[in-house]
This record gives structure tokens, C-alpha cells and sequence, in this order.
């Protein structure tokens, strides 16, 4: 059986990496070439570049051609569509924080 993949899950997935998400980092600054991107990692540009790809896929990213460079550069729509829907939980996180804040002004009173 085949599970259809919606964009959420997709950016999900490609959020779950930690170096994707530095690459992301640093394309909110400008686009950047993979070479650039490479400079901080300790992994091959050929590992940065499976990342970007796995990033394009998602639509997180899109990759230009300027004459030999192949520039990346952030695209915000589906990080946004991750914010929305986990905007959908901000009431209950309020209300865990708002309980553990009462429990906690409870135990000092008692104190």
C-alpha cells in the first residue's frame, strides 16, 4: 500500500536533518553557491548538494544557473505552511504552559 506524501510531510522531513536545516540558516541570508554552503561542514560538497536536493524537493529551496554557479536561495511558502499548522496548537501550548506556571506559583506559596 502507498501513503500519499502532502507538502507537510515533505518539509517535515527535510526540517528533520540538522544540517539541512543550517544550510536553511544560512540561505535566510542570501542565496549561496554549494561551495559557499560547504564552507562550515565537515562533509563533501557532493553531501551538501544531496541536501539541496532533498531541500529542492521539498520546495524549500530553488537553484538558479548564473553562467557555471548554480545559486540557492530560500523560498518561504512551505516553511509558512508549517508555521500555520503548527500555529493550530498554540492554544494548547499556552494552556500546558499556563497550568505549569499555576503549579509552580503553587509550590512556592506553600513554601
Amino acid at each position: 500500500m502507498k501513503v500519499a506524501v502532502d507538502q507537510l510531510t515533505t518539509t517535515f522531513a527535510a526540517l528533520a536533518d540538522p544540517t539541512r536545516r543550517a544550510i536553511l540558516a544560512r540561505l535566510a541570508e542570501g542565496e549561496a553557491t554549494v561551495n559557499e554552503l560547504a564552507e562550515p561542514f565537515p562533509i563533501t560538497v557532493q553531501a551538501v548538494s544531496k541536501h539541496l536536493k532533498v531541500l529542492e524537493r521539498a520546495g524549500l529551496i530553488t537553484r538558479g544557473r548564473s553562467a557555471q554557479l548554480r545559486p540557492s536561495r530560500l523560498q518561504g511558502t512551505p516553511l509558512k505552511e508549517a508555521v500555520d499548522w503548527l500555529q493550530t496548537y498554540r492554544r494548547f501550548w499556552r494552556g500546558s504552559f499556563d497550568r505549569l506556571g499555576d503549579r509552580l506559583q503553587g509550590g512556592h506559596e506553600r513554601g
